[in-house]
Parts: C-alpha cells; structure tokens; sequence
C-alpha cells in the first residue's frame, strides 16, 4: 500500500477534533490527548538503529507526525507507543509452537506466515486489555508494508489482521466513528459526509444502480451511519438469495413489516426445525425490538408451513398475484416475466426500503429468485426511478423433456421418475382421477423432501406390503397438460406395475411414463422404461422395455415405435432415453419444468397403488433396511 498521498497530519488532526467520549465513558474528559508529538528523524533512525531493522513506511511517516497514540479500542488496544517504547515482541507464550501444531500436512501460505510471526514481530502497544499489536516484517507487501496482526489474549481467537499500520489506523478510526454512531451529538464534516453518501447509495439504488450504490453502503457501513446497514443487507440479500441477512428494528416497524419481519422468519424457521427452543428465543427477540407477539408468532408459522403469502397493495401487488398463480402449477418463468414488467411499479412503504424483499419469503415466488434474477432486480429502476432496462436473464426451463436424460445439477435424484400427463384436465383434478382415498392437494412445498419423509407402507395402516403409492408433485405442462410427477420411484417396474393412465383418461388423454434404471441392482434386471397411453378411460397403446426385451400393445405410433427409439446400435440407454422423450415431446406436447421440479415449490397429493396385488402364483417380496448408529 503506498503511502505516497495519504496526509497523516491531516487525518490524525481530523481524529483528535471529532473526539468525544463514547456514550458509556461519562468520566472521560471531553478533551484528551490522543497524540503527542511527531519525533524527529534521528529519533526514529535511532529506534531503527536498536531494533536492527528499518520500519514500514507507513508506520515510520506516522511516528514522525504522533509518537504515540491514544487507540481507545473497545476491543483491546489503548495506546501505541513511541519510537522509544516499540521493542520484539519475542513470543513470551510460546503461541508459535501452538500455531505451528495446528498447520497439517499443506497449510496455507498465510496460515505459515502467522505461525511465524509471533518470534519476529514487532510490538507497538503500551496499554492494552491484555492484547497486543504485532507489526510482521515477514508478512510483506510490494510497498514494504509490514502486516499488523491485534492479537486479543483473552478472547482464544485466531489475530485480526490488517495489510498495513495505516490500514489498521484508518479501520480504529472508523470504529471510533461507529462506537458513536448511535449518539445525536455526534454530527461532524466526517458523519455528514457519510450520510451523503448513503443518500446517494439510496437513490442509485431505486434507479437500477445498485453496483455503484454498494460501495458507497459499504463505506458508510464501516463508519456505523445510520440507515447504511439495512439498505445494504437488501442489496445483498438479492444478490445472495440464500444467504440470511439481518434487518434490525425494521422488521418491528409497522411500515416494513410485511415485508421484513416474514424474511426474518425464513431463518428462524430453518434454525428451529433444527433446535425446537430456538422458536422462542427468536419470538422473544422480535418482541423486545417492538413487534406484537401474537403477529412474530403467526408470520412464523405461517413461513414454518409454508403458507405465508407476499401480499402487497396496489399494481405490484396483483402482478405478484398472478405471478403466484403461474408458479403454483410450475410455470416459473412466466411468473419471473410477470414479476420483471412489473417491477417499475413497486413502492416502498417507507424511505428504509429500496427493494422488494418480501418476495424472498413467499414459499412460491421466494424460490424463483436466483443470484441472477435477483441482480435483474436489483438492475430495474422502480418507485420513480429511471434508467434503461437491463438485459432480461434468459429462462431457465428448456423445452420438452430431454432434460429428464441430462446428468446435470438439475437432475437430483430423477434417475429414477415417473409421471402422468392428462390432457384438458385442471391439475386440482388429479386427485380424484389417480389420489388414493381422500387424497387432497398441499399447500406448495419441496417434492423431495415430501416424497423422501412419506411413509412406507410398512408404516401405514390399511396399506398393504405390496403397494406402490406414489407423493406426486403437481402443476400444467403447456397450455393443455397437467401432470402428476414423482422423481424418487421407490418400486422398480415389474409384472404388478399398474398404469394409471386408463384412469387418469376418464375425460380426455392421458399419459404415462416410468423410467426404472435401478433394476440392474435389482437381481441382475436389466434398466426398464414404460409408456402408457390411454383415452376415455381405455388404453390406446403401451410399451414397456426392459434390456432388449420390448412388451407392446395397441397400434404404437411410428414416432414411437420402441424398435426404432431403443435400437442397440444408435447409442446407449441415456441416448434411447433421449430420443423417446424427444419423440413424446414432438408427437404428444407433452413437457415438464425443470426448475419448479428441482427447486422450486409444487403441490402435491399421494396416489393410489402403481402396483396390483399378486394373482395366485405371483410372488411378492418387501425388502426392508434398517441403519443401527453405534
């Protein structure tokens, strides 16, 4: 770090004049001395003479402007020394050999440096709460900065470091400025500054200008400035979807609270799934900061359940209305258009809130935010602002189903799937034509975790060993298909599958396709697939192959012929499987969304059995394996 333009006597006197005692200090006098004075050139060349060692520069060019400074850290460091009282620190606790304990068989080069720092650094402090501030002349940059570690002795934690004593200098500055952030005396030309810049951070911000909105957040930030830290957690927050964010007193206030209090609860929420005290202890704190109990209490159970609903007033509000009701049946990208035309008219109930959060928590519309989509957000002028439009980020369904073959990310664990198309039918049909007794549909939720904590039918009762019923996630395909899909078959297909598609077809078409490739770990049987067709309740068509063994019946299609789509010489089982969803996509319409089905939220419904009961001479076994922890 070169020091070339920094003006030490300008910024130490900037610091000794804003100087006031933090609000707990009540016996501090309002004046004290934090400098002393600079020290000659052959004081310092002394110094250096001692030490065997010439100083970095930055630390050399301050001790000729203060010989000393009162730090007045909180956390550790009161004062630095002049160049007479800077002596090696000499390792007096032996941390060397704990560190070096510590570095395994290939450690980091900075884990290395600090392991050798303790014997050669230099210590500058003079009063101190049992910590201390080590100058490392083997941890260099290219100007001949020194890095300076502040090692707390009470606190068992790894140094602080910083590349440089001005880098160390200039961040107690500004932790000086946020020790005192919260006290209305303290206004100076430093903390107007900083508001001006959080000013104009909040209206980069609503004109699409987030990137040059967050370092002036940050900088603010640093200095404790009010405001900064909640406008810069919603521009993070969109830009890391998944991470948690804090938001402060906002969520209690009556304004925001729509919008904050249930993305506060997303946390909450995962963390109390974990740890069932840790629902109070979040009610309690949200209480303290000024909520109404009995509303922390409902936001978060309804974010637990996962019925909260984003309902904000106004033209954005039915534009999140509607993009719910696409991204209910799976139509996530129709619902990311709806909300993206849309985002202009969003208003803030507040000046404390630059951006839409609260679709964060929706559990329909939360999801469809991704780091992408929520830079695309961040990048759209809204609540008056203006600017161009950015650049649409491309959908993320691709057509058809090929996807279904694909070994990518997106595929979870559908090496196995399943799935029932009906033509012309609403999917909140579906229950009655396939569900089991009863069967209703959810509220949206995570088909993986619904259909992996789904009962066995060991586990139910009136539910016999034999059955296959099936938790089906459920949405549209296009403009004319739903579909009822489960991705984790726990059955492999056998001569007691049972195709639901005559049933499914009591209005219309219907169809249905099996994919079993687990049957070769399965007493040597070989990958299967079947494709069942059927209308008015009769079965047109239906194929199941297994290996080169191909079962059919009815009048296939030529489209569909399974001679020609699972041909030994025109590639391997995923290449076969490729080409007849590519020819169900062609000839049939038929499709699925990848990004509903593997990260979003669907509803869902348990079907009746896939499996018939076992004739006289059929054979019928249920294996079961249970896991012992030691």
């Amino acid at each position: 770090m070169s020091t070339d333009t920094f003006n030490w006597h300008d910024f130490l006197r900037r610091w000794q004049e804003e100087w006031v005692p933090r609000p707990d200090e009540d016996d501090e006098p309002l004046v004290v001395p934090l400098n002393r004075p600079g020290a000659d050139e052959a004081v310092i060349a002394a110094a250096e003479e001692r030490l065997g060692q010439g100083l970095p520069p930055s630390y050399r060019e301050f001790l000729a402007v203060s010989n000393g400074w009162y730090v007045e850290q909180t956390a550790g460091i009161y004062r630095l020394g002049g160049a007479a009282d800077i002596d090696w620190f000499r390792d007096p606790f032996d941390m060397t050999a704990l560190y070096e304990e510590g570095l395994g068989d290939d450690p980091r080069e900075e884990e290395v440096l600090l392991a050798g720092m303790w014997r050669r650094a230099l210590r500058l402090e003079t009063d101190s709460d049992m910590s201390y501030a080590l100058l490392d002349p083997g941890d260099t940059d290219q100007d001949g900065e020194w890095a300076l570690y502040v090692h707390k002795g009470w606190s068992g934690e790894f140094p602080d470091r910083y590349p440089s004593f001005r880098a160390y200098m200039e961040a107690m500055y500004r932790s000086f400025h946020g020790d005192r952030a919260g006290s209305p005396e303290f206004v100076n030309a430093t903390t107007r500054a900083q508001d001006a810049r959080v000013d104009e951070a909040h209206a980069l911000a609503l004109h699409g200008r987030y990137e040059e909105a967050l370092p002036l957040l940050q900088e603010a930030l640093s200095f404790g400035r009010p405001r900064s830290g909640v406008l810069l957690s919603q521009l993070r927050h969109l830009l890391a979807p998944h991470d948690q964010q804090g938001y402060g007193l906002l969520g209690a206030d009556p304004r925001y609270l729509p919008e904050i209090l249930p993305v506060e609860a997303m946390a909450a929420a995962g963390r109390g799934a974990r740890r069932p005290d840790h629902d109070d202890h979040w009610v309690g704190m949200m209480t303290a900061r000024g909520a109404a109990r009995e509303t922390v209490e409902a936001v978060l159970g309804a974010v637990s359940e996962g019925t909260h609903r984003y309902a904000p007033r106004g033209p954005w509000g039915r534009a999140v209305a509607e993009a719910r009701e696409s991204a209910l049946w799976g139509a996530t990208d129709a619902a990311w258009r709806v909300l993206r035309d849309a985002l202009p008219l969003w208003e803030p109930p507040g000046p404390l809130l630059i951006a839409p959060v609260g679709l964060l928590a929706d559990p329909v519309l939360g999801p469809l935010i991704t780091p992408e989509r929520g830079r695309e957000l961040l990048a759209t002028p809204r609540a008056g602002g203006t600017g161009p439009a950015p650049e649409p980020v491309p959908d993320l369904d691709p057509p058809g189903l090929s996807w279904l073959a694909e070994p990518a990310a997106y595929r979870q664990s559908f090496d196995a799937y399943r799935c029932v198309w009906v033509e012309g039918t609403d999917p909140g049909r579906l229950p009655a034509l396939i569900g089991e007794e009863g069967a209703e549909l959810s509220a949206p939720t995570d088909p993986d975790t619904v259909a992996r904590r789904a009962p066995r039918p060991h586990e139910r009762e009136g539910v016999e060993l034999w059955e296959d019923r099936a938790v089906v996630a459920v949405g549209r395909a296009g403009a004319s298909w739903s579909f009822a899909f489960d991705g984790y078959a726990h059955h492999y297909l056998s001569d007691l599958s049972l195709s639901p598609a005559a049933a499914a077809s009591a209005s219309g078409r219907a169809v249905v396709v099996w994919r079993d490739p687990r049957g070769s770990s399965w007493a040597d049987r070989p990958a299967a697939f079947h494709l069942s067709v059927a209308e008015r309740g009769e079965e047109l068509y239906a194929f199941t192959v297994r290996g080169t063994e191909i079962r059919r019946s009815g009048v296939i299609p030529e489209a569909l012929d399974p001679a020609r789509l699972f041909h030994p010489e025109d590639g391997g089982e995923a290449d076969a499987e490729r080409r007849l969803l590519d020819a169900l996509h062609a000839e049939l319409g038929v499709s699925l969304p990848r990004f509903a089905l593997t990260r979003g939220r669907l509803p869902t419904f348990t079907t009746r059995s896939w499996t018939r009961a076992p004739g006289p001479g059929e054979g019928f076994a249920y294996l079961r394996f249970e896991g012992h922890r030691p």
